[in-house]
């Protein structure tokens, strides 16, 4: 235990318990005497005592902390599953009053005195702006100390935020900025100030260590009975230490609901301060918002338009949070994927960051790039079936019971998560052109998103599940036996060895692993086995290609570049740079390209590879000496799905607009006929997802809004030039099908 000193100065202690036992400890660890005052932690307490004090008077505070129970030793018979579970770290820390004896019979060193830093009467009445009184100042201050003494026993998973609405409520900034805004509006400011309170109370999130433990342990048994957390750490004993000097915010891809859980985990075992994670107010739902708020979940707007209100007190909330180094996490997707692959990021709430830090309310932010992938995810069919069509199902209570039934039936493997290189916000900020310019500020955060997403995809890992689906969608209506399954994977494996791609396919190297991997996609309905003949063959289970390409889609990212050098090949020599290029702008909307001398870098490293006399070499005989051809297994559905819209556009008067709903139900309707008819490779190309990233690039073209014949003949050239696409990846499709002996009978 710690023991305040006895000196001859005047001394102030302010006592921060609860409890008989904290009283007893607390007096044994504060000294008597005239020159000490002994008073409750309260501006209430405080205000007489502080009014009579000399300025040299010292005012510290004392409090006991607690440590976590130790975890009790497994009971025989128990799974590893759940020693697992026995040993994660609690928040928990301070048991109930009647039980706190007992506990320190059982473990005298739970509980430590820690005793806050010391100011004097002078400094702190210095440090005062006038808000308020200055005994509730100082008590502030004093519960503040205290925090960071505790952090220093318990570990920085013990930081949590306190009335943090009624302290921005309360600041020279916020009461600045809402006057400023209010003459910007001409509204009266005293009901602009009290719209902005409303907001800030409706945004912060309380951190009550018991609502945390709560929460996450009735939510746990979602992501722990069903998959098994495979985290690489490598970078967090560098971010804990960034920590203690700057905020973080991390910012992980999203394709499930239980995301954050698994994050929090994460993080938690490493001892982080708990995020406070934005969420929709879509899943602010009775009774369950009510205890996520209180667990750290801030329920945010997903528009904010033009409520300038509600953009200042995120505003301000935001540089609150960062300014005290509370750290905050977000999904930059806006939603989960639903095609797998990273969706384009969003940097709306960036911008908040950026303000402040441009401002001065914190140094420096660092941006934390964050990959969440999961072998497999049972609510990916009813994101398959949203892509088709079907409306989404609302969040609610009976939602939300139904979801926890379905994912803790049976388990469904791993779940990977890596951290990329964190980002500095002032670095990029500094780096950018003129902050003044809405233009230049905009692009500068564009080109961090931008970065976010490369280095998610960096770290991503092609998974088991990722390159067995891949091998099964490369070949129509056609079932694979074991041995032609493998044969796809042992290059393509070798390739994303050699290429430093990472991935957790090692197990695919043996037949046994290879039929894991299938026959757990089997158990899922993913992929259906036939035991009938003389060896058992796999396909894609009818209905699942969608679901089938979710999992590919995740490690597609690793093999763009050589899809696309594949195409570049069969082109003549002129041709060939110019190409590449205009295959850039084609899936630009689906892939995340680096600026031109970057790509042109990568790609030439990517074509030297298949030859290195690529530039004059005939680019058909290269590709038949390769050992892996990808481009029909990576590209197709997305070039397919172009395919749709171009030709939709090119048979549409040029005078009739594009209402985007009816013109993507009009896409699902024509592709679906499209692959009746075998002019689509397979069912994962009728996705309203594809279908819409399809409409935007052709936005992009100019081919959209309703125009005259000329706009006619720029659709029927784009068409053309998708079509064009479309062959070349079905010569490589026939290519491949030759070199394996399997005619797969699709027509270029």
């Amino acid at each position: 235990m710690t023991e305040v000193v006895d000196t001859a100065v005047p001394r102030i202690v302010l006592t921060d318990v609860s409890s008989d036992v904290e009283r007893r400890l607390v007096a044994d660890a504060v000294p008597g005497g005239d020159a000490v005052t002994v008073l409750p932690l309260s501006g209430t307490a405080l205000a007489g005592p502080l009014a009579t004090a000399s300025p040299d008077t010292v005012v510290t505070a004392v409090r006991v902390a607690w440590t976590p129970r130790r975890p009790s030793a497994s009971r025989p018979g128990r799974s590893a599953r759940g020693r697992l579970h026995d040993a994660r770290p609690s928040l928990r820390r301070r048991p109930p009053a009647p039980l706190q004896a007992a506990a320190l019979r059982r473990d005298p060193d739970r509980a430590r005195v820690v005793v806050a830093e010391p100011a004097t009467v002078g400094e702190l009445a210095g440090r005062w702006d006038g808000s308020g009184t200055l005994a509730g100042f100082v008590a502030h201050q004093a519960a503040l100390a205290l925090d960071r003494a505790e952090r220093s026993v318990v570990g920085d998973r013990a930081k949590v935020p306190r009335q943090v609405a009624e302290a921005i409520e309360h600041s020279p900034e916020f009461r600045r900025e809402v006057a400023a805004l209010a003459a910007q509006l001409d509204r009266p400011e005293e009901e602009l100030l009290a719209e902005a309170v409303r907001d800030l109370h409706g945004l912060a999130a309380a951190m009550d260590p018991v609502a945390v433990e709560l929460f996450t342990g009735l939510l746990r048994p979602v992501h722990a009975r069903a998959w098994d957390v495979q985290a690489d750490t490598a970078r967090l004993a560098g971010l804990r230490e960034l920590n203690r000097r700057h905020p973080l915010v991390f910012l992980p891809s999203h394709r499930s609901y239980v995301d954050p859980l698994v994050l929090a985990d994460v993080l938690a075992q490493h001892d982080f301060p708990r995020n406070h994670v934005l969420g929709g107010e879509n899943l602010d739902f009775w009774p369950v918002g009510a205890l996520a708020k209180r667990a750290g979940l801030v329920f945010i707007r997903r528009s904010f338009g033009d409520d300038q209100v509600y953009k200042l007190a995120v505003r301000e909330y935001f540089a609150f949070l960062l300014a005290k180094r509370f750290n905050l996490e977000w999904y930059m997707e806006g939603g989960r994927s639903r095609t797998g692959k990273l969706r384009p990021p969003r940097h709306g709430l960036l911008r908040f960051v950026a303000d402040a830090v441009e401002r001065g309310r914190v140094e420096d932010v660092y941006v934390v790039p964050v990959s969440i992938t999961y072998d497999q995810l049972r609510e990916v069919s009813s994101m398959a079936a949203e892509q088709g069509g079907a409306a989404k199902r609302g969040e609610g209570l009976s939602w939300m019971a139904s979801y926890v039934r379905e994912q803790v039936r049976t388990p469904l493997g791993t779940v990977h998560v890596g951290f990329a290189e964190p980002l500095s916000l002032a670095a990029a900020l500094r780096s950018g052109a003129d902050p003044a310019d809405p233009d230049a500020r905009r692009l500068t955060l564009q080109k961090v998103a931008f970065q976010v997403a490369v280095g998610i995809n960096a770290v991503t890992p092609a998974t088991a599940t990722a390159l067995v689906t891949l091998a099964l969608l490369g070949v129509r209506d056609r079932a694979l036996t074991l041995a032609q399954v493998q044969r796809v994977l042992e290059p393509l494996l070798d390739y994303l060895t050699e290429q430093g791609r990472p991935h957790s396919g090692t197990a695919l190297r043996t037949s046994s692993g290879v039929r894991r991997v299938l026959t757990a996609l089997a158990q899922q309905g993913v992929v259906t086995a036939y035991e009938g003949g003389e060896e058992p063959v796999y396909a894609i289970e009818r209905g699942q290609h969608l679901v089938a390409a979710f999992y590919r889609n995740s490690a597609i990212h690793h093999v763009v570049d050589r899809a696309i050098a594949e195409l570049v090949l069969l082109r003549d020599p002129v041709d060939r740079w110019e190409e590449a290029f205009r295959l850039r702008d084609q899936l630009k909307f689906e892939f995340f390209f680096p600026e031109r001398d970057a790509y042109r870098e990568r790609l030439a490293e990517e074509l030297a590879l298949l030859d290195p006399q690529w530039e004059t070499a005939d680019g058909r005989e290269v590709l038949c000496r390769a050992p892996l051809l990808l481009a029909h297994r990576v590209l197709r559905s997305f070039v397919d799905a172009q395919l749709v819209v171009a030709e939709r556009l090119a048979a549409r008067d040029p005078r009739t607009p594009v209402v985007q709903a009816d013109f993507l139900a009009e896409c699902g309707g024509v592709g679906q006929q499209m692959l009746l008819q075998g002019r689509l490779h397979g069912p994962e190309s009728l996705s309203r997802e594809l279908f819409s990233s399809a409409l935007q690039l052709a936005a992009n073209l100019d081919l959209v809004d309703p125009g005259r014949e000329d706009l006619a003949r720029r659709r029927q050239e784009w068409a053309a030039q998708v079509r064009d696409v479309v062959g070349r990846v079905g010569v490589i499709d026939e290519l491949d099908a030759a070199a394996r002996r399997e005619n797969v009978g699709v027509e270029p």
